[in-house]
């Protein structure tokens, strides 16, 4: 009789989970359909999603509320649908630059407006009631910043509650009293999944509610769903979740929701290889929370063991953007091996809606417990300094007169200009620009400098560096460098 009960269960288990595969893929193949176009940048505004918000009030499967304002007074709202007993409460960007999940929720609001997935849409809708608040710190958005206007991280004001977003917040959240809770994150690129070389592209939590780290049903309800998303991000970004460490922090509002009743999920998107507007992380996103949302809506989620969620790799944090290994350089007549490692760093630009690098090198030395989203081993090549091109060219126009890849097969990484334009931020060829009287320093590979140099084997320039992008001088174009430096 238990042989004949087990068998149904794993027939029934196998069922849900074939059934959750399915809409999960389908999500996935038609996705474009429904990715909503004016938010095509991670750099959105309060401005470019209120118009959307509008548009949803007007649509009777939709209820808009303005639930509060920020200290700047931009309104936060309340988008809601369904009528299920479960309520299920997403909010984002309560970092201002951390937009990912606010993209992907208007993703979500264009697929639950459409007349696709009728039953799949009629079984969330009938079972649960949807909340969203997709930009909590649209102060802190406007200027691309953490932080909110008062200069505080609204994610640790759930105890003082001194922030009105984070007022706002916690009467949301205790108004609706809600089942579950999406906390949407983004975080660094350089998050890896321990001791892999893969980037963590997203990483849960399934935060404490208290210092002893205790499992009680609405914290295993969150880790269970956890499970199931990690099974749908395994399936297109294989070994690419992470997990973060789950220590009690009582000033947040993780933390502090998930005492307070509602299994929360933190949900953090992280780095994809060739990804830098996160739009592929975008697509995951509304993959796998409207996957996770499914599940919650038939229940099936409540059979997935725990043991699924403690087998999530923990998040690590040693991934560059670049890492040469193994290169010779040359010091005080000296050969040493060393490994470089560096960074891409964004600076934005006016009204903080694109930005350009600013390059650094993070470390040097023995870097072997390290990655790189491009990683080089220069076994065998050696690290020497770029070299100033010999003429001066008139403007900015006359660097387009210049062939970049000869000029750096022959080791010129800096070019003098003698007119350079006062608004120009950042060199749009793949080497440096300076001003006729500018002197460069003497070249050392040290942490905090510019990642600018050649890689020389056997008498030839095979590779260069400039402005932290890895150039691969055998090719026949340049491709992917989106800015150098300029030195006046």
């Amino acid at each position: 009789m238990n042989i004949k009960i087990s068998l149904v269960l794993l027939f029934t288990l196998s069922i849900c989970n074939a059934q959750n595969s399915d809409i999960t893929s389908t999500l996935y193949e038609t996705y474009e359909k429904y990715k909503e176009p004016k938010l095509a940048k991670r750099r959105i505004k309060h401005a470019q999603i209120k118009p959307l918000i509008e548009n949803y009030r007007q649509n009777d499967l939709f209820t808009v509320a303005k639930v509060g304002e920020s200290i700047e007074g931009r309104d936060l709202s309340l988008i809601s649908t369904g009528s299920g007993e479960t309520s299920i409460f997403l909010w984002s960007q309560m970092h201002g630059d951390e937009p990912t999940a606010t993209q992907a929720i208007f993703d979500i609001f264009n697929f639950l407006a459409s007349d696709d997935f009728k039953n799949e849409k009629k079984e969330i809708l009938e079972n649960c009631t949807l909340h969203f608040l997709p930009m909590l710190n649209p102060d802190g958005a406007e200027v691309f910043q953490r932080r909110n206007r008062l200069g505080i991280d609204i994610n640790r004001d759930a105890l003082r509650l001194q922030s009105p977003e984070g007022k706002t917040l916690k009467r949301v959240r205790d108004s609706l009293d809600a089942d579950f809770g999406f906390n949407l994150h983004d975080q660094s690129t350089y998050y890896n999944a321990e001791r892999t070389d893969k980037p963590a592209t997203i990483s849960y939590l399934a935060p404490a509610y208290n210092y002893e780290k205790d499992i009680n049903e609405v914290r295993a309800n969150a880790m269970k769903v956890i499970a199931f998303m990690n099974d749908i991000i395994q399936k297109y970004a294989p070994g690419q979740v992470g997990k973060y460490n789950d220590d009690f922090e009582p000033r947040a509002f993780g933390d502090n929701i998930q005492k307070w009743g509602t299994s929360a999920i933190l949900i953090e998107s992280g780095g994809y290889s060739q990804d830098v507007e996160k739009q592929e992380i975008r697509k995951l996103n509304y993959v796998s929370i409207l996957s996770a949302i499914y599940t919650i809506a038939k229940g099936t989620y409540k059979d997935i063991s725990l043991e699924k969620y403690e087998s999530i790799p923990e998040n690590d944090r040693k991934l560059f953007d670049l890492k040469v290994a193994n290169a010779s350089y040359e010091l005080l007549g000296k050969t040493y091996k060393i490994d470089v490692g560096a960074n891409r760093l964004e600076v934005d630009k006016e009204k903080h809606k694109d930005f350009w690098y600013s390059s650094r090198i993070l470390d040097v030395g023995d870097l072997s417990t390290y990655y790189g989203y491009d990683t080089l081993d220069a076994t065998g090549y050696t690290i020497m300094a770029g070299k100033v091109y010999p003429m001066t060219v008139n403007d900015f126009a006359a660097l387009t007169s210049l062939d970049p890849l000869s000029l750096l097969k022959s080791g010129y990484t800096y070019v003098r200009v003698r007119n350079i334009p006062k608004d120009k931020l950042s060199s749009p060829m793949p080497f440096h620009v300076v001003s006729e009287k500018f002197e460069l320093p003497d070249f050392n590979i040290e942490v905090g400098v510019n990642p600018t140099f050649i890689l020389e084997k056997n008498g030839k320039i095979s590779y260069a560096v400039v402005n932290g992008f890895l150039i691969d001088l055998s090719k026949d174009k340049i491709s992917d460098v989106k800015n150098a430096m300029i030195y006046r």
